[in-house]
C-alpha cells in the first residue's frame, strides 16, 4: 500500500520532491537497497545532523554521506528483521510517514518529513516512530538533490512558552474497556486548535456506482475514499480520533474489522458501529472526525 502524491504534476516541484523523499525512499528502505536513492545526495555538500528539541545539543552525526548510508544499510537491515501484526512494513511505513510542507525559494527547497504511528510485532512488542526531520535541497541540472537534514526532532516540538499546546491525540490514564472490545479506545483526550470532518463515505466510485460485492471489498473502497477526502483538508487517518461505521448487517461486523485493523493502530480512534438502511444496498457507510496538527 502506497500513499498518493497530494502534490498534482502541475506542481512539478513538489511532485518530484516528494517522491523521492516518500516514495522512493520507503521503496529503498524496505529493500535495504541505497543505489535506490543515492543518486538523490549531493554527496560533496552533504552532511547530516540530529539531536532533540534544545538546539544546544544539535551534533554532526553524518560528516559525510558515507557515514550516513552506513548508518541507513544498518537500519534497514533491522527493520528487515522485524515482523508485524496485522499489517506489512510497506503499509506501516506509508502509513506513518508524512510529507506536507515544502518551501521551495529559487534553487534551494526545504522540506518537513514527519514520522508518526505504531504497531505490534508479531512477539507482542510495541513498534513506534514518533520524529521529524528537516531536509535542504538544492536544484542542479539533473534535478533535485539532498544536501543535508537535521534530523530525530520530536515530534511534535514544544510548544513555544505563551503558545497553545501541540494538537495531539492520548489515550487517557486508566481507560479501560471489556475484552471482547473491537479496534477502538473507550476514551480519546483530544487538544487541537483546528477540527477536520468528513461526511459519510461509501464503496462508491467518481460515476457513482458501488464497488465490490463483499463486505472486505466494500470496507476497502470505502477506507481509501475516507483517506481521499482527509487528503483535500490535510490530513490522515493516523489523526483521525472519531470513526462512525454503518453496516447493512451487523452479521459482517467481524470481517468489516479484519479489514479495519490494516488501516488503524493504538490509540484507535473512538467509535460507534450502528445497523442501517444504506443508499443503493451498500454494506457499509464511514463517517470520520480528525485532528489537523500543523
Amino acid at each position: 500500500m502506497s500513499q498518493h502524491n497530494p502534490f498534482p504534476a502541475g506542481d512539478p516541484d513538489r511532485h518530484a520532491i516528494w517522491q523521492m523523499l516518500v516514495e522512493r525512499d520507503i521503496a529503498a528502505f524496505l529493500a535495504a537497497d541505497w543505489s535506490i536513492v543515492e543518486p538523490d545526495f549531493a554527496a560533496e555538500q552533504f552532511a547530516g545532523y540530529a539531536g532533540p528539541s534544545n538546539p544546544d545539543h544539535w551534533r554532526i552525526d553524518y560528516p559525510t554521506l558515507a557515514s550516513y548510508r552506513d548508518e541507513w544499510l544498518r537500519q534497514a537491515a533491522a527493520f528487515q528483521s522485524i515482523q508485524l501484526q496485522a499489517t506489512t512494513p510497506g503499509e506501516f511505513l506509508h502509513r506513518t510517514t508524512v510529507l506536507r510542507d515544502i518551501e521551495i525559494k529559487g534553487e534551494l527547497a526545504m522540506v518537513h518529513k514527519k514520522f508518526d504511528g505504531s504497531a505490534t510485532t508479531v512477539g507482542g512488542e510495541p513498534l513506534t516512530l514518533n520524529w521529524q526531520t528537516i531536509y535542504w535541497l538544492r536544484r542542479f541540472a539533473s534535478g533535485w538533490k539532498i544536501t543535508g537534514f537535521l534530523g530525530y526532532l520530536p515530534n511534535p516540538m514544544p510548544a513555544v512558552q505563551g503558545q497553545a499546546a501541540a494538537a495531539g491525540i492520548a489515550l487517557p490514564a486508566g481507560a479501560s474497556q471489556h475484552v471482547t472490545a473491537g479496534p477502538y479506545s473507550p476514551a480519546l483526550r483530544v487538544t487541537a486548535p483546528t477540527l477536520v470532518a468528513i461526511s459519510g463515505q461509501g464503496p462508491i466510485d467518481l460515476e457513482g456506482r458501488i464497488v465490490g460485492t463483499t463486505i472486505e471489498e466494500q470496507a476497502e473502497v470505502t477506507l481509501a475514499n475516507c483517506i481521499k477526502q482527509l487528503e483535500t483538508a490535510g490530513v490522515a487517518l493516523k489523526d483521525v480520533f472519531k470513526v462512525m461505521v454503518y453496516l447493512g448487517d451487523m452479521s459482517e461486523w467481524e470481517a468489516f474489522n479484519q479489514v479495519y485493523r490494516k488501516y488503524f493502530t493504538p490509540p484507535y480512534p473512538v467509535r460507534t458501529a450502528i445497523q442501517a438502511v444504506l443508499w443503493g444496498g451498500m454494506k457499509v457507510e464511514i463517517d470520520m472526525m480528525a485532528v489537523a496538527r500543523r
